[in-house]
């Protein structure tokens, strides 16, 4: 059977780096009062030349560097984002010039800060059924873009970045200690629109509009339906929550890591957190935590790791992967 595993990643941050503190010189916060609701420290903020598209690029440069191969060996581009550089033609394709690609399959997948487990199973679909044989995988964002500068309950939680993956198609027996992506569970329940959304569109007010939360309510549904899809894909693949090495969570707030850890039954070691040094960075929240964790050592070949994030929509989903 025909598998497909991870073989780099990679990341990209925008130059500028702000602290809790200098956010505090011009919105009406402090340092404790994030800390303490969210565990958020710093976040980056893109500047004038870096976008979607060029951060995308360089986490991609990262995880092809990393995998060993060119971007020659590419054949399909699947980038997740809410913040695309433009409404059309899809980030996906800019990607593509920017690295030198001259012809392969490339688009974006639209679900949010779940948007890169979505675009994980999108491309994990088309490998498997023999379309393609190397995938870069990518969840990038410049949400400080569509921010409301002026409300202190949203805009301090989120941050800009890219983060990217390598898949390739490869040979497997199928078994769950051979590498690659074992089983993948999403969800969406169109319901809750109003709990967080961009209150703007092409197609409505014709502007780009700004994100609206309503915090407590996502927080809420937020621990109850990442342990439930976390548990369901492991059931998927025939594991339990004790064979897991490392949970790598979508980066929105540390005590939503913290009460899903505990709903799972796991030892808050295992699981990766960035969030103190990202913020909610949205679709690239999992693809930057799990190229921290695979850089600095954590994360090592052959260990069983599980992704998971939820965002607007809701959207939600998991994937369990043996690394």
């Amino acid at each position: 059977m025909i598998r497909s595993v991870i073989t780099g990643t990679g990341s990209a941050l925008p130059a500028r780096r702000v602290s809790n503190a200098e956010l505090a010189e011009t919105v009406d916060t402090t340092d404790e009062w994030i800390v303490e609701r969210t565990g958020i420290r710093f976040r980056h903020i893109a500047g004038p030349d870096e976008t979607t598209a060029t951060l995308a690029a360089d986490a991609c440069k990262a995880a092809l560097s990393a995998a060993g191969i060119s971007a020659q060996d590419i054949d399909l581009i699947v980038l997740a984002t809410a913040t695309p550089d433009q409404t059309f033609p899809a980030s996906a394709t800019k990607v593509q010039a920017m690295l030198g690609i001259n012809d392969c399959v490339a688009f974006d997948v639209a679900a949010v800060c779940s948007g890169f487990l979505y675009a994980v199973q999108v491309a994990d679909s088309m490998l498997r059924a023999g379309c393609h044989t190397r995938a870069l995988v990518i969840g990038a964002e410049t949400f400080s873009r569509i921010l409301d500068w002026e409300d202190r309950t949203t805009c301090v939680l989120f941050g800009d970045g890219a983060g990217a993956i390598v898949l390739e198609a490869q040979e497997s027996d199928g078994g769950t200690d051979a590498r690659g992506i074992l089983a993948t569970r999403l969800h969406a329940d169109g319901r809750h629109n109003e709990l967080l959304y961009v209150d703007g569109g092409p197609s409505t007010t014709g502007t780009v509009g700004k994100v609206r939360m309503k915090g407590r309510e996502v927080f809420r549904h937020a621990v109850v339906n990442l342990a439930a899809v976390m548990n369901e894909s492991l059931g998927l693949a025939g594991l339990v929550a004790a064979d897991v090495d490392w949970v790598v969570p979508h980066q929105a707030n540390a005590r939503i890591l913290d009460a899903t850890a505990r709903k799972l039954g796991l030892a808050p070691e295992k699981v990766v957190v960035t969030v103190d040094q990202h913020a909610n960075t949205s679709a690239a929240s999992v693809p930057l935590a799990l190229d921290a964790a695979v850089r600095d050592g954590r994360i090592r070949q052959g260990q069983l790791i599980v992704l998971e994030a939820m965002g607007g929509g809701f959207t939600w989903g998991a994937a369990v992967v043996r690394f």
